[in-house]
């Protein structure tokens, strides 16, 4: 079976045929600097790592692009209220993404455009959007994309035509879709912008946020491209506008798959900013939660479901962590005299786990292949019935896995000093708990000293224990 995935502009699973066989040129959307990205944002973008690193699994050479908003109205807004100047304030928040990024172990993307390196062509192509017809100049300066001239606009959203607000207009980059209308290309100069300008045909000013996705994509990746991913607040009206004045510009097709992800939830609602109701990735840290633990949990719950954020689940996140880590320990350690060289149950897994994943990227079916596999490998070790040839074969199964997954060889993202004799003082009462049968308090000393970054392997000589 071919990969398919939920294209957001059929609202249909479509199998997916990259424009250049073996090849796939990926647009996902990055953060606008202005604040610590939150978890919420985190689950897009590690939705979007997954994606690419399953993609290369299957053998495509992948290019990802994703972009930097270091100019918008929220930047701007922030850069005022602090005092400070628009790249003093993006440079911060610059460093403390890519910094996170490396702590939840998601690969560099092959080009982070920023997008006040583009202001040049932005301009070009609003131009070009002009002399088509499709934009027009308002007596402020600003430039507005003319909706009621492209005939398909509403298409990704899936508008109602007769509901769009034609003849007005919003200045605003973010509206709601009851909004929809003609929206700002270039954003004529205004006091509150302080010394963020540039000079344009149509006088000084900015880029709308909009524009700067359609130059930073297409002069990377080309007019027509695979794939575009974000977050389904994306959707409207950014990821609509997005795709309207790049095609109008070009005269070409623009995307071929919209993958969009759903929110991250706190006690049932959306996780955003706005509502202060978020955690950065430093908040979870200092509170004693593993970056290992954090990535888990944020990748193993499909896409397109919402997810509920809770302490618990990240305690059953590391458990599950810590178990897959126990498992290729024991591989990697495992002389065995056994005969079972795993041929069958290594080609099974392979294969269950292909077959989950190419459906629409199937989390839940590709880690249930993984752990059932865990659960065979533990017993033919028990047992010795595995062969140390079949240990090893198992363990690069997992390795290749885990470059979909990414989380064996994570570090914890801790940084705390763990006192050898606190660590034995633990260990001695694990014994005890397991001795008792109090089976509970032997997991939660698993589980408490995994969040300090010590990992235990069982084995027939007993615990033994190593840092991560």
């Amino acid at each position: 079976m071919s990969i398919q995935f939920y294209n957001t502009i059929s609202r249909e699973k479509e199998a997916f045929h990259s424009i250049n066989a073996g090849k796939v040129r990926m647009y996902t959307c990055g953060p606008t600097v202005y604040d610590f990205a939150h978890i919420g944002n985190y689950r897009t973008f590690i939705f979007e790592d997954l994606l690419r690193r399953y993609l290369e699994y299957r053998g495509y050479d992948v290019t990802q692009v994703m972009n930097v908003t270091d100019v918008d109205d929220n930047t701007i807004k922030r850069s005022r209220e602090r005092g400070i100047s628009l790249t003093a304030l993006t440079n911060e928040y610059k460093s403390a993404f890519f910094a996170d990024l490396k702590t939840l172990n998601m690969q560099a993307a092959h080009h982070y455009p920023e997008a006040t390196n583009y202001i040049d062509q932005m301009i070009v192509m609003i131009e070009a959007l002009e002399q088509k017809g499709f934009a027009y100049k308002a007596a402020d300066g600003s430039v507005y994309f003319n909706i009621e001239k492209y005939g398909h606009y509403g298409k990704l959203a899936h508008l109602n035509p007769e509901e769009m607000i034609v003849g007005n207009r919003v200045v605003e980059d973010n509206y709601e879709k009851e909004g929809a209308r003609d929206f700002a290309l270039w954003k004529g100069y205004k006091s509150e912008d302080g010394d963020v300008q540039w000079d344009s045909p149509w006088g000084k000013g900015r880029p709308g946020w909009h524009i700067e996705c359609s130059v930073m994509s297409t002069e990377l990746l080309g007019n027509h491209f695979d794939i575009h991913c974000g977050g389904v607040d994306n959707i409207f009206p950014h990821h609509e506008n997005e795709l309207a004045q790049s095609v109008c510009s070009t005269g070409e097709d623009f995307v071929n798959y919209w993958l969009h992800s759903e929110y991250l939830l706190v006690d049932n609602k959306k996780m955003s900013k706005s509502l202060n109701n978020f955690y950065t990735l430093r908040d979870l840290l200092n509170q004693g939660y593993p970056a290992d633990a954090i990535r888990w949990m944020l990748i193993t719950t499909h896409y397109r479901q919402k997810l509920n954020f809770s302490v618990a689940r990240l305690d059953e996140a590391q458990k599950a962590v810590n178990r897959l880590r126990e498992f290729t320990s024991k591989l990697a350690e495992y002389e065995g005299l056994g005969s079972n060289a795993a041929t069958e149950q290594i080609a099974t897994a392979r294969k269950q786990f292909a077959s989950a994943m190419d459906d629409d990227l199937n989390i839940s079916g590709g880690l249930g292949a993984i752990f059932e596999l865990v659960r065979w490998g533990n017993r033919a070790m028990d047992q010795t019935e595995l062969s140390t040839s079949g240990a090893q074969a198992l363990l690069e199964l997992m390795s290749s896995f885990d470059h979909v997954l990414a989380v064996l060889k994570m570090d914890s993202g801790l940084m705390r000093e763990v006192d050898d004799k606190f660590i034995e003082s633990k260990l001695a009462e694990r014994v005890k708990a397991r001795a008792d049968r109090n089976f509970a308090a032997s997991d939660a000393i698993r589980d408490e000293l995994a969040a300090l970054g010590v990992e235990l392997i069982d084995t027939a000589e007993g615990t033994k224990w190593k840092q991560k």
